[in-house]
């Protein structure tokens, strides 16, 4: 670096490993792939990140919020960041003053420059980048979300009430509904709410595992109500994304917990990806796998409110994703769920001998009544599993209010803006 030349100085963007529970929303959220992450940290690649602030309210935690005034020359690599455990200091006026910078303006404009919170490529055809659609606002109906009450540095105990097997034994998709009671200490939730667990021991370099994030699947008054418990939907992780054989840590770590056994919890998250409290909104979700969490968790809590007469016509639609029938999660309590209550619309993409068909394929067929939906202003959009499904999902929706005549700038911009479409993939 020429030392006669003051440097440029950066605001870089960098995420705290400390309070990170590794939720991959902000990676889902950013628009430009300016973030990745390893088994792990999440970091920030301060050469493509352009400040534009969309991951940033989607955070569960706040561990996206963190900046440091930097020289240029000398900005955090990602291979640097990916090592740390906890965020470095600011840097002094002696280091800066080494780095060739005179002094740093609270007040100066500092590169990146933020730009606007929809990108402009959005607004084209083409890329089309589907998460800059979701919304970060809750429903304004929704109730209010206590997050953040436990952190790393403080987790709680929960006690296991319930250990059950959800998908069909011998098939490869071993998915487990595990309930974790919290005794007297107060734990209150609600449903799309998430918590993080801590699983034991030490990783390969003898660091503590670091918090695994869990959607809540039953409803704010418990899985069994009057008790203060909660459950969470987990597949056990036997390979990776390559189909190389792996063991997770934390998934394996629950699926073979037993009645009386205690984890560590920590949380509770979320404070968008809430359902509406109005009686007469409509909610559509879709989702595969373990993304059914947050939708077992909605429903359950709709039911118990037409079962107390509290509920006063909103319309349930689902569309659920599985390989197959037997690795679809919750399949035998969703059948017996009656009809006039939940619209329900499964895919199965590997079903021997029938046509691949997804979520998507779904929900094209029923464009119609999606369309009548999508006019609804009461109508709300909750979309969670993996993230490849995301950008299949929020085309198909575009796709079926073009047909119906509907402007899907001026639709998908207020579905954001008023909290009525929420990402959560991963």
């Amino acid at each position: 670096m020429d030392m006669a030349t003051p440097s440029i100085i950066i605001r870089q963007h960098l995420i705290d490993p400390e309070i990170c529970i590794r939720c991959n929303t902000c990676e889902a959220t950013c628009p430009i792939d300016a973030i990745t992450h390893d088994d792990r940290n999440y970091v920030v690649k301060a050469d493509v990140c352009n400040g534009c602030m969309a991951c940033v309210p989607p955070c569960p935690t706040g561990a996206i919020d963190n900046w440091r005034n930097m020289p240029q020359a000398l900005a955090y690599p990602i291979e640097e960041q990916l090592l740390w455990d906890e965020l470095p200091a600011e840097l002094s006026e002696d280091q800066l003053a080494a780095a060739g910078v005179a002094s740093v303006v609270e007040d100066a404009p500092l590169a990146p420059v933020a730009t606007p919170e929809l990108p402009a490529a959005v607004s084209g055809e083409t890329p089309f980048v589907s998460s800059a659609w979701g919304a970060t606002l809750p429903p304004w109906s929704a109730a209010h979300a206590y997050t953040n009450l436990y952190g790393p540095k403080n987790p709680t105990t929960a006690t296991v009430a319930g250990n059950y097997r959800v998908t069909e034994a011998g098939t490869d998709s071993d998915t487990h509904h595990l309930v974790l009671d919290f005794g007297a200490l107060p734990f209150p939730v609600l449903e799309g709410q998430s918590i993080g667990i801590v699983p034991p021991g030490v990783d390969a370099r003898g660091k503590p595992h670091v918090a695994r994030q869990y959607s809540i699947a039953s409803p704010r008054n418990g899985e069994r109500p009057g008790y203060n418990n909660l459950s969470i939907t987990v597949k056990r992780v036997t390979t990776d994304h390559e189909g190389r054989a792996v063991r997770g840590v934390a998934s394996n770590y629950l699926c073979d917990l037993k009645v009386g056994d205690t984890v560590q919890v920590i949380g509770p998250f979320g404070a968008s990806f809430l359902m509406p409290n109005h009686p007469r909104s409509s909610i559509v979700m879709i989702c595969t796998g373990t993304g059914s969490a947050p939708m077992r968790a909605m429903t359950e809590w709709r039911r118990r409110l037409r079962k107390s007469g509290k509920f006063e016509g909103g319309k349930l639609m689902l569309f659920f994703g599985a390989r197959t029938k037997e690795e679809l999660p919750y399949f035998g309590p969703l059948s017996k769920l009656p009809k006039d209550f939940i619209d329900v619309n499964l895919a199965f993409s590997r079903t021997p001998g029938a046509t691949k068909r997804y979520v998507q394929d779904a929900m094209r067929e029923r464009a119609a009544d999606l369309a009548e939906l999508l006019k609804n202003p009461d109508t709300y959009f909750y979309v969670c599993g993996l993230k490849s499904m995301e950008e299949g999902v929020v085309l198909a929706l575009r796709d079926v209010a073009q047909q119906a005549g509907l402007d899907w700038e001026t639709l998908g911009a207020a579905l954001k803006r008023e909290g009525r479409l929420h990402l959560e993939t991963y």
